[in-house]
C-alpha cells in the first residue's frame, strides 16, 4: 500500500492511495469463506458449495465491499495521523482514472480534500473587548410584576362589557336564516378583525341580544368561524349570513393582588415575605438573564475583533461548493450559490474558535451538559409562567433531553460557548459600559 498527499497552495489537496492484491486479498478470502459456510446453491449442501463457484457468484462484490472499508480507514488515519485539517469529506478526484476490479492489477485511487487555511487565532490582555451591563430599572421590575399578576389573576362575573377590559362573553349562537344553533358560544370581540363588527358589542349587557356576522368579523379565518360554529372549515361559505348572540353570562380577567399568595405562588411558599423581597427576587432574576445577553453579546463581539484581527482566510472555493452540493443533493446548485458565502462565514469563525478553545483548554464535561440541559429546561418552564420548578423535575427533563442525540449537540455547542466566554472575559481587558435594555435591544437589531 501506498500513500501521498500535496497540497502545493496548501488548501486544495491531493490524496493518492495505491492498493496491492496483497493490501486486500486476505480479507476477501476470509469475507469468501465466510460466504461459503452460510450459501444455499442448490444441488450442494450447506458449506459444500465449490469455492470458485462462490468467487465467481460473489468474488467482485466482495472485493469492492473490502477495498472500500480499506480505504476509509486508511484515508482517515492517514490524516489524524499527519494532522491534516481537513474540512467536510474527501471526494473524489477528478483525476480518477477508471479501475478494474476483475484482474490483479494495483488499485489507485485519488481525492480532492480541502484542508483549512493556515493562521493563527490568540487574544491576550492586549485586546480590548467591549462588554454590556445592563441596568435593570423599576420600569423593568413595574413589568415584571405586572406580568406574574397577569399569570396569576383569574376571571369575575360582570354585569356589563368592558372591551378595555378584555372581557369574555358566553352567550347562545343562532343563525338568523339558517339551522346552526350554538348553546353556551365564547366570544372576545375584542379580537375580532373588523371594527364596525367589534363595536356591534359596546357597552352590552347580560341578556342583551346582538346581530352580527362571524364571517365579516374574522374576514380571513375560515378555521376561527368553524370552530365558533362547531362546523367543518369547507362549510363556512355556506354560513355567511348574520347571527343572533344571546349574552348570558360576562367574565373580566382581573389580576392578582400583590400579596403573599402571589409571592408563594411565583417563588414557593415562605420564600418571599414582603413586597421589597419579591421585587429584589424579580431584580436578581432579571439580572441573571441580562448576564447571559450581555455574555452572548460579548461573544459576537469577540468574533468580530477575530475576524478583523485575523483577516481574510482563504479557502479551497470551488472545492468546498461540491463538497456543499454533495451534502445538498436534493437542494441543487442554487442552494450552493445562494447560501455558500454565509457558510464560508460561518466555518471562518468555527475554525478561529477552535483555535480559542483549544488555547483555553476547554473540555465539556457530563456536568456541563447536564447543566445546559437544565437551563434549557428551566428556560422552557419559565415561558410557561413557571418559575419555581423544583430540582427534581429539571433534572429529570435535562436527562430526557440527553437521551436525543438530535439535542446532544446543540447542547455541546451551548456548554462549549458558555465555558468560552467565561475564559475569554478573564483574558481580554473588558471596556465595560452600562446600558439600558431598549438601548441594548436596539443595538442587537441594528446589528
Amino acid at each position: 500500500m501506498n500513500i501521498s498527499f500535496e497540497a502545493p497552495d496548501k488548501i486544495n489537496g491531493l490524496m493518492t492511495i495505491t492498493l496491492e492484491k496483497d493490501d486486500y486479498q486476505g480479507e476477501v478470502e476470509k469475507t469468501l469463506k465466510d460466504y461459503r459456510k452460510r450459501a444455499n446453491v442448490p444441488g450442494f449442501r450447506p458449506g459444500m458449495t465449490p469455492m470458485g463457484l462462490i468467487k465467481r457468484q460473489y468474488g467482485t462484490a466482495v472485493k469492492v465491499d473490502v477495498v472500500n472499508k480499506m480505504l476509509g480507514e486508511k484515508l482517515y488515519e492517514y490524516v489524524r495521523e499527519n494532522k491534516i485539517q481537513m474540512l467536510g469529506e474527501p471526494l473524489p478526484s477528478d483525476q480518477q482514472e477508471t479501475l478494474d476490479f476483475e484482474g490483479d492489477a494495483p488499485l489507485t485511487f485519488k481525492f480532492d480534500i480541502a484542508v483549512a487555511p493556515e493562521f493563527e487565532a490568540k487574544l491576550s490582555g492586549k485586546d480590548k473587548i467591549d462588554y454590556y451591563n445592563i441596568t435593570v430599572d423599576d420600569k423593568l421590575i413595574d413589568q415584571q410584576v405586572e406580568m406574574y399578576q397577569q399569570r396569576a389573576g383569574h376571571y369575575e362575573k360582570v354585569e356589563a362589557y368592558d372591551a378595555e377590559q378584555r372581557d369574555m362573553l358566553k352567550g347562545d349562537l343562532r343563525e338568523v336564516d339558517g339551522t346552526i344553533e350554538v348553546a353556551d358560544a365564547v366570544l372576545m370581540p375584542q379580537y375580532m378583525k373588523v371594527d364596525d363588527q367589534k363595536k356591534l358589542f359596546d357597552g352590552c349587557k347580560l341578556g342583551d341580544i346582538i346581530t352580527w356576522n362571524p364571517r365579516k368579523a374574522y374576514p380571513e379565518s375560515d378555521v376561527e368561524v368553524s370552530s365558533l360554529l362547531k362546523i367543518q372549515k369547507e362549510d363556512v361559505k355556506d354560513h355567511e349570513g348574520d347571527f343572533t348572540f344571546q349574552i348570558t353570562e360576562i367574565s373580566r380577567y382581573v389580576k392578582a393582588e400583590i400579596n403573599q399568595e402571589l409571592f408563594d405562588q411565583t417563588f414557593g411558599e415562605g420564600n418571599v415575605k414582603d413586597e421589597k423581597e419579591f421585587r429584589q427576587k424579580i431584580s436578581d432574576i432579571i439580572s441573571q438573564q441580562f448576564k447571559a445577553d450581555s455574555d452572548y453579546k460579548f461573544l459576537l463581539d469577540v468574533r468580530a475583533h477575530m475576524e478583523k484581527k485575523v483577516g481574510k482566510l482563504e479557502f479551497p472555493e470551488a472545492l468546498l461548493k461540491r463538497v456543499m452540493l454533495n451534502n445538498n443533493k436534493d437542494k441543487g446548485e442554487k442552494f450552493v450559490e445562494d447560501n455558500f458565502e454565509k457558510s464560508i462565514q460561518e466555518l471562518g469563525w468555527h475554525l478561529i474558535k477552535e483555535q480559542l478553545v483549544a488555547a483555553q483548554e476547554i473540555k465539556v464535561e457530563d456536568d456541563d451538559l447536564k447543566n445546559v440541559a437544565k437551563e434549557a429546561a428551566r428556560a422552557q418552564f419559565a415561558q410557561y409562567g413557571m418559575s419555581n420548578v423544583p430540582d427534581e423535575y429539571l433534572e429529570n427533563y435535562a436527562q430526557e433531553m440527553l437521551k436525543k442525540r438530535e439535542n446532544v449537540d446543540g447542547l455541546v455547542d451551548r456548554a462549549v460557548d458558555l465555558k468560552l466566554t467565561a475564559a475569554l472575559k478573564n483574558v481580554v481587558k473588558l471596556n465595560e459600559k452600562d446600558i439600558t435594555m431598549e438601548d441594548f435591544q436596539k443595538m442587537l437589531q441594528e446589528k
